[in-house]
């Protein structure tokens, strides 16, 4: 492992790709802290720690990094673009013209892109305009405003200032994928969590300390963790193999085809996107409830979506397994890898090439994908049940599986193996197994 770590700053792409990762984070990291204007940060801070930093805007804000309990110019995060992106594929699931855009190749691709960004500041607009109405109507317990000049001044330019946050944001992302390591989007996201796992351990040491945590649940907990840890990994890892055999081609004097190879279907072919894509449509109550506070038809739709109700975690988990499926009818077609065998001459014994291998695929994936599914499922209620069975507060509890863990290990993963492909391209040891192959430019 050693070895590896230094052979990844022996390569001049690989260290360059992090160095401009760490730099794009770090200035991600910066614009959190950056408070709005006409916002007063200590009265705000004061209000979400008396509400204890649970309740979907906690959530909101532990995928922001805690910019949003700050009010900064980032208090949106990346979720608007997130929202924008499923808008746009779920159209392209029921709308012909969307349906050629994703078949045109580069230049559809392009198109979509551009639509998802102008959907991206419709929604961060409609977003802001909504946290600016609920920071408006902020006080503290002891009367303190958290806006000392409201109205729609404020309105206005908390609209402008938060939609060019999320603007910011989204070509950050995109200049992580394309000269980072990694992907964009989900690196912020990882990046906006895990900055908050050191303020949720200092605080349940000190609870421990004050005798308000037991130590034997501590321990049950920290069990929990790493058993979902290791559970999220082997999905994560996990693949189911389907034998393809390719017939021999003679062309000329040389002899083409003829080995055996596999075609790995993953557990989890979607990854985190099906947990970012449910938690952003979860979001989507709360921010329109907010346009009308005073509302009692409102107030109802606020009271069952609240994400500490039953109601929200079974949509929540329904949302995911939906969102697995649908990602992985998107990410990976079983026609056109049939179709790419049958013209390289490739084969699974037993199956006729063509339709019947694509069908034949199609039923493994839908039957790999089901177990899967339901996992992800399970792992993002399972802080709900714990913060109902114990008295830990939520930061602490999202990290022992949820949304959380499951972005955590997964973006760590990828990036993990992006890293690994740069360095055995190059005859460098990798991180998943060992050797003593010596590095050579």
């Amino acid at each position: 492992m050693l070895s590896s770590l230094q052979s990844v700053f022996k390569i001049q792409e690989l260290r360059s790709r992090i160095l401009f990762t760490m730099g794009i984070l770090i200035v991600y990291r910066i614009g959190s802290h950056i408070t709005l204007p006409n916002v007063n940060p200590e009265a705000l801070l004061s209000f979400f720690s008396d509400a204890g930093g649970g309740g979907l805007f906690g959530l909101y804000d532990m995928f922001v990094g805690g910019a949003f309990s700050r009010a900064t110019i980032f208090a949106l995060g990346i979720m608007p673009y997130i929202s924008a992106s499923i808008i746009i594929q779920l159209l392209g699931a029921v709308m012909p013209y969307f349906q050629r855009l994703q078949k045109q190749g580069e230049e559809g691709r392009r198109k979509i892109t551009q639509y998802s960004r102008y959907g991206t500041v419709l929604i961060s607009l409609m977003q802001a305009y909504g946290v600016s109405v609920f920071i408006e109507s902020i006080t503290t317990n002891q009367g303190l405003p958290v806006v000392p000049n409201p109205g729609w001044g404020f309105r206005i330019m908390t609209m402008i200032i938060l939609a060019s946050g999320t603007v910011l944001i989204m070509w950050l992302g995109e200049q992580l994928t394309e000269r980072g390591i990694g992907n964009g989007i989900s690196l912020i996201i990882f990046v906006g969590i895990i900055a908050r796992f050191p303020n949720a351990i200092l605080d349940e040491w000190q609870q421990l300390m004050a005798d308000n945590r037991e130590l034997i649940v501590e321990v049950i907990l920290l069990a929990i963790m790493v058993s979902c840890i290791g559970l999220v990994t082997l999905l994560t890892q996990g693949t189911r193999k389907i034998p393809v055999q390719y017939a021999k081609r003679v062309v000329g004097r040389k002899i083409y085809g003829g080995q055996s190879t596999h075609i790995p279907l993953r557990v989890n072919t979607a990854g985190v996107m099906p947990i970012i894509f449910a938690q952003s449509l979860m979001f989507v109550p709360q921010t329109i409830t907010s346009f009308w506070p005073d509302s009692e038809i409102m107030g109802l739709v606020n009271i069952y979506f609240n994400m500490n109700s039953a109601l929200y975690q079974i949509v929540y988990a329904i949302l995911i397994i939906f969102f697995t499926y649908f990602y992985t009818a998107i990410a990976f077609n079983p026609v056109d890898v049939a179709d790419n065998m049958k013209k390289n001459g490739g084969f699974i014994p037993g199956v006729r090439p063509g339709k019947k291998t694509a069908e034949y695929i199609d039923n493994i994936l839908t039957r790999v994908t089901l177990p899967g599914s339901f996992f992800l499922a399970l792992v993002a209620v399972l802080p709900y049940f714990i913060i109902k069975t114990t008295n830990v507060s939520y930061s602490y509890a999202s990290f022992f599986g949820g949304t959380s863990l499951l972005i955590i290990v997964g973006v760590a993963l990828d990036t993990l193996q992006q890293m690994e492909s740069h360095l055995l391209m190059r005859h460098y040891d990798g991180f998943m197994k060992g050797g003593k192959i010596k590095g050579r430019r």
